[in-house]
């Protein structure tokens, strides 16, 4: 693992937290940097930081206990569960005047929409039509649950697009349970897994990895970005955690659904988790309608990658070792993971830089994949 203290002078990243890890345990683990640039606070092992959408996964797993338990269907209409998603109107344009133009959707949404992002929603800054819809019907506060009200880009099942769908799947799981999501997590996986440093918080710890911005001048700025606190605990982002803790939700799902003698999702949960829901459609394409917050991104541009429920997945083999069928997604600060079921390991990369998609953060990810693989780069 030498090398990685050159991929990360190379990345210029303000800090990060790299981590390998096979099913019996932490591999390597090791803090880079700083957590706070502008002070110079040192990056820990155990430094929390804002996970964003790494966030979907796990709440991908606790909608899958629910599932297994049989308290809710995956192709039911979530209308029930889910007032606000029935009768659902897909945006087809906008008068000359700027209004939305609707018609209703062709079918119902289900939670298998939802989990694989097919329902037909989308995310402001990604889908210029939904920021455009916004700006004309009032743009909402950030973590208000008007921010994911919002009419379908598509008939649900018609189409991938990376969204706001699992914001909803967290409150399908409030709906389902009569708990808030956080309480639910807490009991369902973040204790059984023993993740102490797991949870939606109202305000950032002190000593939590502050968010960066490069500076012209070579440097970096923090950013005030924070995405708890709002109405809702924010199943598609709002999870704040450690790479530690974090491998131990990843060894589980390696695992099949077990980790240190408890058992949280069965193996068959899992196997319907790590397979592609989505053929013949291809999955993992962001674009942006806000390159400062989130550049375009496609992690496996020349493959045809999949997504199940939670994960996206690639069918051939990744250019840094992984095998085909891993799992993968990431947070939109630069914090990134896989899990290969195939070769039995697991990675973790955190740091909190914006915009998502930054090349240095990609290279130092990779490196560290190259590192677990033993591949020379």
């Amino acid at each position: 693992m030498d090398k990685l203290e050159t991929a990360f002078a190379q990345s210029g990243l303000p800090g990060a937290v790299a981590l390998v890890a096979d099913r019996d345990g932490v591999r390597f683990v090791k803090a880079y940097g700083h957590a706070d640039a502008t002070t110079e606070r040192a990056m820990e092992v155990d430094t929390v930081f804002q996970i964003a959408s790494m966030t979907k996964a796990i709440v991908s797993a606790g909608a899958m206990q629910l599932v297994e338990a049989g308290r809710v269907d995956l192709d039911a209409p979530v209308d029930d569960l889910l007032p606000q998603l029935a009768n659902p109107q897909v945006l087809t344009g906008f008068s000359d005047s700027g209004a939305p133009q609707l018609r209703p959707a062709s079918r119902p949404i289900t939670l298998r929409h939802l989990l694989t992002h097919t329902a037909g929603l989308g995310y402001f800054f990604i889908r210029p039509e939904v920021l455009r819809y916004f700006a004309a019907t009032g743009m909402p506060a950030p973590g208000s649950l008007a921010s994911i009200q919002m009419p379908l880009l598509f008939d649900p099942g018609e189409n991938w697009e990376y969204s706001v769908a699992t914001d909803w799947v967290g409150l399908a799981i409030e709906a389902v349970t009569g708990q808030r999501l956080g309480a639910y997590l807490q009991a369902s996986l973040f204790d059984p897994l023993h993740m102490s440093a797991t949870a939606f918080r109202d305000a950032l710890p002190d000593d939590a990895a502050r968010v960066h911005a490069r500076t012209p001048d070579g440097g970096f700025a923090i950013q005030p970005m924070f995405l708890g606190g709002g109405e809702f605990d924010m199943g598609g982002g709002g999870l704040t955690s450690t790479a530690q803790d974090y491998a131990r939700f990843t060894r589980m799902i390696l695992r099949g659904g077990e980790l240190d003698g408890q058992r949280v999702l069965s193996e068959a949960s899992v196997a319907a988790m790590a397979r592609n829901q989505v053929a013949p459609l291809r999955a993992g394409y962001m674009g942006s309608a806000m390159p400062d917050l989130a550049q375009p991104y496609d992690t496996f541009p020349d493959q045809h990658t999949g997504w199940g429920l939670g994960f996206l997945i690639n069918p051939d083999k990744g250019p840094n070792g992984r095998a085909p069928g891993s799992l993968a997604w990431a947070g939109i600060f630069n914090s990134y993971y896989w899990i290969d079921p195939a070769s039995g390991l697991t990675g973790v990369m955190m740091s909190q830089l914006a915009p998502f998609g930054d090349a240095g953060a990609l290279g130092f990810f990779g490196a560290l994949e190259r590192a677990a693989y033993q591949i020379d780069a």
